[in-house]
């Protein structure tokens, strides 16, 4: 009678059928779900998603891009009618950097609505004010380009959120 774990085949190799059954199960599941998964996803192409990507050429976090827009919409009333005017002056330039349609932007509260997006990525709040409500801090766009070199302002020892980090032990004092 032969062994049933054959040193020619090990265990982890070995095909059941209920292996097979789970396998297929599990791919028949993620085909039917596929089509709803985008809705699952943080709203990543709303309009002003779209605009932000335009205005500034960086990775985006769309849960931050919320955070921003709630803080703009008290600030700026105007934001959801500016938001696909300037889409729209972007499309007719088929632009898709901020350079091919920014001239193009009429002076007033259209420019000052782009200036006021980008600004708020970069800083991380609506106003650079003491009192300004903070969205983004660590992941504040002006951090990013120097993040390898320049450490994040904070009074936690080991950087931003580092509350409960563990100090650095210290060296050994010499004793005299």
């Amino acid at each position: 009678m032969p062994a049933r774990d054959r040193d020619d085949s090990p265990s982890m190799f070995n095909l059941s059928r209920r292996k097979v059954i789970i396998g297929g199960t599990l791919l028949a599941g993620s085909l039917a779900a596929g089509p709803a998964l985008p809705a699952l996803l943080p709203e990543a192409d709303t309009p002003f998603m779209q605009l932000s990507k335009l205005l500034i050429p960086h990775q985006l976090d769309a849960e931050i891009g919320k955070r921003i827009v709630a803080a703009l919409t008290t600030l700026r009333p105007t934001l959801a009618q500016d938001v696909p005017a300037l889409l729209a002056i972007a499309s007719k330039k088929d632009a898709r950097i901020v350079e091919d349609f920014f001239p193009d932007v009429p002076e007033g509260p259209l420019k000052e609505t782009a200036l006021s997006i980008i600004s708020a990525w970069y800083m991380g709040v609506a106003v650079d004010a003491p009192d300004a409500q903070v969205f983004a801090y660590e992941n504040a766009l002006m951090y990013q380009p120097t993040r390898d070199v320049m450490t994040i302002p904070s009074y936690a020892k080991s950087g931003p959120n580092g509350w409960n980090a563990d100090a650095p032990p210290l060296t050994d004092m010499p004793k005299f």
